[in-house]
């Protein structure tokens, strides 16, 4: 039985994976405990996980809507800088606030999500800890492309050579967090870090993405752990929908997630090119606007400004996604197959990986329009091979539990004992 601190970036793609990891280690005997700003704590306590503040002084309440605001407007390369920017002015609070907060908390392990500075906290205060990919994990080598880019992992010279200056391009964008990084390591006297692989866990990668989904010809580092979707739909806040305007018709969800998801163009584009096809939209907004201020869209389709998801899903016929790796993984977890529209940070590598899958069409922002959306729709609706495929990936995600197997795999990692192994030691 330990207890344990976790962090993760603050939204909400991040935080319901890791408070359903959190709830699996606790149905096992441990604690956990979330740390994150004020904007956070709602939603990890609601999820029944214990929480404890940072960042009173950089982040009070209402930031995390005012960065997410911002995301939304960015595409590509200037959301992935907007995202370090980002990064760097938390991890400095982090290196600053956390020492002391985790100390109070009396953890004995660290959970670090790999898009978080922490791991040198664990670093510091002497505390084993466990990298949590829930992006697609982190791959320093040069046979897999790092994952803002979203091509497929090729293996010949010149696919290797691409993903080289792919991640030569990413750390020079990252110095900046480096040099915040290295300047507190320094400091406490560690070795400075020189990659992204540097900063993750010596004892254990666990990733929320299963290896079927991964590109079959990446190699598969001894410490890195696949598993499976981490979803406790109970944690889930009730949402209101209006079932009784489904009409029959097959069914198409359109969601760009919680964070890029301020573009009224999109939605339009989305809306125009389901009109006249025979299937009915359902768009949900994830907050990002208000269904009002779309106006009147073409084919008239239903728009919410948030959706059930998980029970949407399971009715749906083909999902239209920004690709983010939750609604990708809930979505072929119930053999759905998808549209993507990747608009930037990890979501143009989840799509190549759908792509190379065989369960996604996937539409470039660059040529993103009505037109080549349709065919998209078109061509996922009318081959029957992207459900089979969809199927038989989502079979095989259903044959786990991703979340009670992650949470074996961090127990046993660190060496923690469950209530019945303590039991059976003091026998």
């Amino acid at each position: 039985m330990a207890r344990l601190g976790a962090f993760c970036f603050p939204g909400s793609g991040h935080i319901n994976p890791m408070t359903a990891l959190a709830r699996a280690l606790e149905q096992r005997g441990h604690s956990v405990v979330i740390f994150g700003i004020a904007d956070t704590e709602a939603r990890v306590r609601d999820a029944g996980i214990g929480f404890q503040q940072i960042g009173a002084s950089d982040f009070p309440p209402g930031t995390l809507r005012a960065l997410d605001d911002k995301l939304a407007e960015l595409a590509g390369l200037a959301s992935f800088r907007f995202t370090i920017e980002r990064v760097v002015n938390t991890g400095r609070m982090i290196l600053r606030d956390a020492p002391a907060a985790v100390r109070e908390a009396g953890v004995d392990a660290l959970l670090v999500d790999e898009t978080d500075v922490s791991g040198t906290v664990a670093d510091h205060l002497g505390l084993p800890f466990v990298s949590i990919a829930i992006v697609p994990p982190i791959h320093d080598h040069d046979r897999v492309p790092p994952f803002f880019f979203g091509w497929p992992a090729g293996q010949d010279a010149l696919s290797r050579l691409r993903n080289c200056m792919a991640m030569g391009l990413i750390n020079r964008i990252a110095r900046p967090l480096y040099k915040v990084i290295n300047g507190q390591r320094a400091q406490w006297g560690l070795r400075p870090l020189r990659s992204a692989d540097d900063s993750l866990s010596q004892i254990a990668q666990v990733a929320l993405m299963p290896a079927d989904f991964e590109f079959a010809s990446v190699p598969r580092p001894e410490l890195l752990h696949y598993t499976g979707p981490w979803v406790n739909s109970a944690q889930r806040p009730q949402v209101m929908f209006p079932w009784e305007k489904l009409d029959g018709r097959p069914l198409v969800y359109a969601s760009l997630g919680t964070l890029q998801n301020g573009s009224e163009k999109v939605f339009k584009v989305i809306a125009e090119a389901c009109a006249g096809l025979p299937l009915q939209l359902v768009i949900s907004l994830g907050g990002g606007l208000a269904p009002e201020l779309l106006g009147e869209l073409a084919g008239d389709p239903i728009v919410v400004a948030f959706a059930p998801q998980l029970e949407v899903i399971k009715r749906a016929h083909l999902v239209i996604t920004h690709a983010g790796i939750n609604t990708v993984l809930e979505s072929l977890a119930e053999g759905v197959p998808l549209v993507a529209i990747p608009q930037g940070n990890d979501q143009p590598g989840v799509a190549a990986r759908a792509k190379a899958r065989g369960v996604a069409v996937v539409v470039p922002r660059q040529r993103f329009n009505a037109a080549r959306l349709r065919r998209a729709v078109r061509e996922v609706l009318e081959d029957p091979g992207y459900r089979e495929r969809a199927e038989a990936l989502g079979q095989k995600m259903r044959e786990i539990d991703g979340s009670a197997m992650a949470a074996e795999i961090i127990e046993r990692s660190l060496q923690l004992r469950t209530p019945v192994q303590a039991t059976q030691s003091a026998n």
